[in-house]
């Protein structure tokens, strides 16, 4: 049998870095780092694209990595993406919505502990991303700590310990045990249009979580500075304030000047429900966007995706009632379309 040809891209992290007199540093080279891995039943070729810690990805490196996986999508049967973990549930959302209908797996990984320590998790991490760029169906993967989770919904939730991402609000695609990947039965569907690189973004948006006393004329102070869009992280179902401090009047003239304005949860598990109570349904009406069950990193991203593509608060709020890549739960199991 032929082995699956992949590609390492490798963009720096804690995976790659060594110690320095500044701290950990992004250092190793993708060339060493599979040398550290050991034998694996793959053809790898490995590109050198970033040597970043991961707080310093940026859009630019977004639109960079997308590039170069549009690129190599058509000579290779997998793509694995070394990144840090810090930002990494961002970038693996953006790629996501950028390279919409991809047609070969593609698993972003890293690790909590550089690879040339001995307690390191970052060799079995690798493994397990070659392992799903070589096997998963076609998408956008985040792969650690022996779970294959979607790109656009896996978040950070630990920064020790080593199983530092969760797939919150789904379950994760895979996990590895004993009897090798075994799918939670929560598979994505295979791609039925032609991938495109659509890599335009806004990056003048905003995400703010609220707390008691929060000043709604925070908000207009981002927007008289450029700020186009806005997410905010509500209470619970997605409850808003409008007594005193009116965050639902301002919302609504937000609305009215063309300023979206997505409701997510703070609340790291379950969903956003603006029609439970009178707090969310109020902020409804003033024409808040509801974002449903995603992430706060994928709300964020999809924002500043469809704010690229040059959509107005109407197409906003149509494209965030569309299930893109997986990232929402409109109905009962929509969240495995893609």
């Amino acid at each position: 049998m032929t082995a699956k040809k992949l590609l390492l891209l490798t963009t720096g992290g804690t995976i790659a870095s060594e110690t320095s007199s500044t701290g950990l540093k992004p250092q190793e080279k993708g060339a060493s780092l599979l040398k550290q891995l050991g034998p694996v039943p793959y053809k790898i070729d490995v590109e050198d694209i970033l040597e970043l810690d991961s707080s310093n990805i940026q859009p630019e490196e977004w639109q960079l990595m997308a590039k170069k996986v549009f690129c190599y999508r058509t000579k290779y049967d997998g793509i694995v993406i070394s990144h840090g973990t810090d930002t990494m549930a961002y970038t693996s959302s953006i790629l996501s919505f950028m390279l919409q209908n991809i047609d070969i797996p593609v698993v972003l990984t890293g690790s909590q502990v550089p690879i040339n320590e001995v307690l390191t998790d970052a060799i079995d991490n690798l493994r397990l991303a070659f392992a799903a760029a070589a096997n998963c169906p076609p998408a956008i993967y985040l792969a650690f700590n022996r779970k294959i989770m979607l790109g656009s919904r896996a978040v950070k939730v630990r920064t020790t310990n080593f199983d530092a991402f969760e797939s919150v609000k789904v379950p994760p695609i895979a996990n590895v045990t004993s009897d090798g990947i075994v799918y939670t039965g929560w598979k994505p569907v295979p791609p039925t249009k032609p991938c495109r690189l659509q890599d335009q973004l806004e990056t003048h948006v905003a995400l703010v979580k609220l707390f008691p006393g929060f000043d709604p004329q925070l908000l207009y102070a981002m927007v008289d500075n450029g700020c186009r869009g806005i997410v905010i992280e509500a209470y619970g179902l997605g409850g808003m304030n409008f007594i005193r401090r009116n965050l639902v009047a301002v919302i609504g003239d937000l609305i009215h000047r063309g300023i979206p304005v997505i409701a997510t949860s703070q609340c790291l598990y379950e969903r956003s429900d603006l029609t439970r109570y009178e707090v969310g349904r109020l902020a409804l009406l003033e024409g808040a966007i509801s974002s449903h069950d995603m992430t706060a990193e994928s709300a964020i991203t999809k924002l500043m995706w469809g704010l690229g593509q040059g959509l107005d608060v109407d197409g906003i709020t149509k494209l965030f009632n569309e299930n893109l890549v997986g990232e929402v739960t409109l109905t009962p199991g929509d969240a495995v379309k893609l």
